[in-house]
């Protein structure tokens, strides 16, 4: 994966290209070729491996998001801020599956360089609720449901949201298994 500013060195060259092509009398080249720098420009805003990723999670084939997200060898200098805060909470969604610590990890740092989208942000306050929740630390949990809540806006994640917090009423009423008692064995 090469630097995100070579896209844009890219698509300037084909563009200076297309306006010698309009200067040389060839309109439909011309056209043809502004056509194709503004795809230049669109990725360098929107990351084709980000993107492919997210179609590769949508048929829930995990390996396969993996394997293309890999190709990202330095997210710093190859994507942009919000493309990082992307990178990571893919990383995330896909380490929630088996490492709930490497997730919260990856989770962290989406949050921290921001997502575009405001339900994008409440999916990942909500699954870091999930893990603070399993984790035992049930005020950051609420207070991460409670951001998560303000952020779904448009009601996108409520269904979820909801079966959250009645998953985390019914975790906090559960009755608490203790496994031994020092004062009360018996000794042999």
């Amino acid at each position: 994966m090469f630097n995100k500013n070579i896209k844009l060195i890219i698509a300037g060259g084909i563009f200076a290209y297309a306006i010698y092509q309009f200067y040389d009398g060839e309109i439909g080249n011309g056209i043809f070729l502004i056509l194709l720098a503004a795809i230049f420009v669109l990725f360098y805003f929107k990351n084709e491996f980000i993107l492919l990723s997210f179609l590769k999670l949508r048929k829930q084939d995990f390996d396969g998001a993996k394997r293309i997200l890999g190709r990202i060898k330095n997210p710093a200098t190859a994507l942009t801020r919000k493309q990082q805060g992307y990178y990571y909470y893919l990383h995330g969604i896909m380490a929630s599956q088996s490492n709930l610590t490497q997730a919260e990890k990856h989770l962290r740092k989406a949050e921290k360089l921001g997502l575009s989208m405001s339900h994008d942000m409440a999916m990942v306050k909500m699954t870091l609720a999930g893990i603070a929740a399993q984790k035992n630390r049930k005020n950051e949990a609420k207070n991460l449901m409670k951001e998560a809540k303000a952020l779904d806006k448009r009601g996108m994640l409520s269904e979820q949201i909801k079966m959250m917090e009645q998953q985390m009423k019914r975790a906090s009423s559960a009755p608490k298994q203790h496994y031994g008692n020092r004062q009360n064995m018996r000794r042999r």
